[in-house]
């Protein structure tokens, strides 16, 4: 919920979730709470955390969560799932497989579902598989200025390792040219190319 949302906890007047104190590195669980002045909604418990301050870097505001889970733990580790379901929905659809341009009617959806489905669990463990092995850096570009997260997820690192598999049987004869006139850079093509052949193992 939002901080500015009202609850009022048994007899006491209404105030904003902002003003109830929470500050980072704090928590607290209340039962029976009203949300909102508006009728019709019954009681709720109310969650509230806000992490604390790590290396020099603090989030803006804390997490307020409407929950029925009966405490904050079981509250918080639900809500943090929240990250992962919303990066698969964006995988699934406008950063990766774009799938609300389909236009598919209710059949046809299903179908392509089960598809998107199984071709991202291939790429998730695919990329699972490359970060294990340490190659990641060749298939996908890890950092980025001015970013702190990393880059790219298991999903992505795994679709860009099959593109750049199939991408380099078409310009062999490129990477054979700058071998030979790059002999300096020899080494880290030969890098590559072992990290490729590790790859295609795991198709």
């Amino acid at each position: 919920m939002k901080q500015e949302r009202y609850i009022q906890s048994e007899e006491a007047d209404y105030v904003h979730l902002s003003e109830v104190g929470l500050l980072p590195g704090s928590s607290f669980y209340l039962t029976g709470v009203n949300v909102t002045k508006q009728k019709g909604f019954g009681s709720f418990d109310v969650a509230g955390y806000w992490r604390r301050k790590y290396r020099g870097k603090v989030d803006d505001q804390g997490w307020y969560l409407l929950t029925n889970l009966g405490g904050l733990k079981p509250a918080i580790a639900a809500f943090k799932c929240r990250s992962g379901i919303e990066a698969m929905f964006k995988d699934c659809k406008t950063g990766g497989y774009n799938l609300e341009k389909s236009h598919a009617n209710n059949e046809r959806l299903k179908n392509l579902i089960l598809v998107i489905a199984i071709a991202y669990s291939c790429a998730v463990l695919q990329g699972q598989k490359i970060k294990q092995m340490g190659i990641q850096k060749y298939t996908g570009r890890l950092t980025e200025c001015k970013r702190s997260h990393r880059r790219h997820s298991s999903f992505w690192i795994g679709l860009y390792g099959q593109s750049w598999v199939v991408g380099m049987e078409f310009c062999q004869e490129i990477i054979a040219e700058l071998m030979r006139i790059r002999r300096n850079k020899l080494q880290f093509f030969q890098r590559g190319l072992r990290a490729m052949s590790l790859i295609l193992s795991g198709f």
